[in-house]
């Protein structure tokens, strides 16, 4: 058996490609079994999805991928609902009043210098990190869009953050704010 010299492969190097061997099994091959017993038993689907989204997360900081180049993608129900401002097209028209956490977000984004966009559903995001071409991305939505959002932007590293539904899906939907600086300060925007 032929032993590869000792610089042929770094140690993060191989935790990296084992990191994204996993993720890849999980989004890839887990994830649709998962979803395929869910068709039977509909009260685990939300649950599962969130052990998707986890165990993703986890991955991807095994992986300890550092970079600036970040998108930060929400979903539209992040906006108050009677705002009169549509932000979908340039989420940097918000007037900023306070009522929902896109003024802060704004302002997270602003001070990393990061891209920060709203989507609308998962084709738009597609778009979004086609043309934006991140090398990481920080994602928040409800479960569902973001166990599939994971599986459609697999290999790119995706920390993803269920928001708060306390008004119920796609209504005035929350978000942590920390735990948005944290995944940005992962990936090494700080």
């Amino acid at each position: 058996m032929e032993r590869l010299p000792a610089d042929a492969t770094s140690g993060k190097e191989c935790g990296l490609s084992i990191s994204r061997f996993f993720r890849g099994v999980v989004l890839k091959v887990f994830y649709p079994v998962l979803m395929l017993i869910a068709a039977f038993r509909k009260s685990k689907k939300e649950t599962f999805q969130y052990a998707v989204i986890r165990m993703n997360n986890r991955l991807v900081k095994a992986e300890k991928k550092k970079t600036k180049k970040i998108l930060i993608l929400l979903p539209h129900c992040l906006q108050i609902n009677d705002c009169s401002i549509r932000l979908t097209h340039n989420i940097f028209n918000c007037k900023r009043c306070g009522r929902c956490e896109i003024k802060d977000l704004i302002e997270i984004a602003e001070r990393y210098q990061l891209d920060l966009f709203i989507a609308t559903g998962g084709t738009l995001a597609r778009k979004i990190v086609r043309e934006i071409a991140p090398e990481a991305i920080v994602a928040v939505a409800c479960e569902r869009d973001l166990s599939s959002g994971l599986v459609d932007t697999y290999p790119l590293p995706v920390l993803g953050i269920p928001n708060e539904r306390p008004f119920g899906p796609c209504f005035n939907t929350r978000v942590d704010l920390a735990r948005v600086k944290e995944a940005i300060a992962f990936f090494g925007a700080d």
